[in-house]
Parts: C-alpha cells; sequence; structure tokens
C-alpha cells in the first residue's frame, strides 16, 4: 500500500515538474518588444539614450540626417505601456505630460499617434525614416528591429 502511495506522489511530482517546465518554454518562446523601423533606414543599432531622445522628441534626425518620424499607439493600449515601462524605462503618462509640455509651449510636436498594431506595421513599412514599436513576432517585410546598445551614443 505504502509503495503505491510513493508511486502516485512520484508520478505527481512528475507531472507537476513537466507542467511547470512547459510553462517556463512558453514565457521563454514569447516574442520581445523591440523598437521597429522602415527597413530604408541605414541605422541597425541605437543607443539607450537615443532612443529615448527619439521618443521624447528631442531628436528629429538619423546619423545619415534624414528626418525621423516617431510612431505611437495610444496611452492605454498594453503595447504602448509595455515598452514605455520595459524599453524606455518610463511610465506612459510621464510620455505624454513630455509631449503636452511640447506642443503647449509651442516648441514642437507630439509623436503620430496610431489606432493599433495592424496600423503600426503599415504606416511603418509605408514611411520612410519611421520608429516605433512591434513585438518581434509582427515584424514584417519592410520593417526590421533597431538593436539596442549601450552608451550614449545615438
Amino acid at each position: 500500500m505504502l509503495s503505491k502511495i510513493k508511486s502516485i506522489v512520484l508520478l505527481f511530482l512528475l507531472i507537476w515538474q513537466i507542467t511547470c517546465f512547459a510553462n517556463e518554454s512558453d514565457k521563454s518562446s514569447e516574442s520581445t518588444l523591440v523598437p521597429v523601423v522602415n527597413e530604408r533606414v541605414k541605422q541597425n543599432a541605437i543607443s539607450k539614450h537615443g532612443l529615448s531622445a527619439i521618443f521624447k522628441m528631442r531628436l528629429h534626425t538619423w546619423k545619415d540626417d534624414s528626418a525621423i518620424t516617431v510612431f505611437v499607439l495610444a496611452d492605454q493600449d498594453p503595447l504602448h505601456k509595455a515598452f514605455c515601462k520595459e524599453v524606455l524605462n518610463v511610465f506612459p503618462h510621464q510620455m505624454r505630460r513630455t509631449w503636452d509640455r511640447l506642443v503647449f509651449s509651442g516648441a514642437g510636436q507630439a509623436p503620430i499617434e496610431l489606432d493599433n498594431k495592424e496600423e503600426m506595421i503599415r504606416m511603418l513599412t509605408a514611411t520612410p525614416g519611421a520608429i516605433g514599436y512591434l513585438r518581434s513576432s509582427d515584424i514584417k517585410q519592410g520593417i526590421k528591429a533597431l538593436r539596442i546598445q549601450s552608451g550614449r551614443n545615438q
């Protein structure tokens, strides 16, 4: 009888471990959130500082002096929230406050706000010099991921 109970407990532990391992594998296979650009942008990498400057509308040109067009999703969009927090290390309301300050002072303009991920893909593909953000699994032809490198240079 005791041997049967041990067998059942061991079987239960084995199933539990397999389930836990499967869940961890699913998490690691999720696509990452990346800055993406139109494929005609010559840069393949950017510093975290440069990326932040672009999305805070302080940097307006790429290294080759071509214009940058910034696309974002609405403040309440989960992808926008995740990009702000995980990649830019700011809260969406902080980004909104920065953009509002630029607009109301007449010193600049806010990024172009898009309705959803599909519109983001379409606009990034169609706009030379465009930058936005997507999950790596959503990258399509005409768009490339921008690698984030350490350092302060653009």
